[in-house]
């Protein structure tokens, strides 16, 4: 029962994982710049993302400008894109096999093919999780470094935005529930292994009928 209530735990952290591994592939808010000037009316809220630019204005319009070149973009946004999706999708495929693994449920077949279920889904969470995690560290490091040189003018520079906290958090879901699935499966079959059901051996009828015909011969 607790393996089970563990899992089920570990299945709502890949749920809010998956969610919030969507939604910061998809928001515009990865680096912000708040462009204030000389007068808080003309105030300017600049936020760029993986797909996409927007502005917004203090008197409440929003316009966003769409990425489409992908070889004018840099490096690192391409690889933020490619791994992103990546792990949205490895998230998604985990979240269907660990549906049929999980002791709760009443699919998969009998206990170790829910178990290498389990071991599966788990494997896809640590991959999504991994995927997730290297994007937002790479982003976040030219974020710092473009900060800190003072050759950059204070207009270009920006600040991580919603967007990379929620990808590191939703990174670390995905990589505990990954660990949880994958640890919990390795228990049963380490004690399957230590453990193996015991055989009992019973002598043939046949045998001893032959042994007992070979001894009335030498009578």
């Amino acid at each position: 029962m607790a393996s089970a209530s563990l899992q089920f735990f570990a299945f709502i952290l890949a749920l809010f994982g998956v969610f919030g591994d969507i939604a910061a592939t998809l928001l515009p808010n990865w680096k912000v710049n708040a462009d204030i000037g000389s007068n808080i009316i003309t105030a300017i809220t600049q936020m760029q993302g993986l797909w996409m630019d927007c502005t917004w204005y203090s008197t409440g319009m929003f316009s966003c400008t769409l990425k489409y070149s992908i070889l004018s973009l840099p490096i690192y946004i391409q690889a933020a894109r490619t791994t992103m999706v990546l792990s949205c999708i490895l998230s998604t495929f985990g979240i269907c096999i660990t549906t049929v693994g999980m002791k709760c449920t009443r699919l998969g077949g009998d206990t170790d093919s829910k178990s290498n279920a389990c071991f599966a889904g788990g494997i896809f969470f640590l991959l999504a999780g991994i995927f997730g995690l290297v994007p937002t560290c790479w982003y976040t490091r030219e974020i710092i470094s473009n900060f800190l040189d003072q050759t950059i003018p204070e207009s270009s520079k920006h600040e991580p935005g919603g967007a990379v906290y929620t990808g590191f958090i939703s990174a670390g879901f995905l990589l505990i529930a990954g660990v949880i699935f994958c640890s919990s499966c390795f228990k049963r079959q380490q004690g399957a292994w230590i453990y193996p059901p015991k055989q009992h051996h019973f002598p043939s009828t046949e045998q001893e009928s032959n042994a007992g015909y070979s001894l009335k011969d030498y009578v």
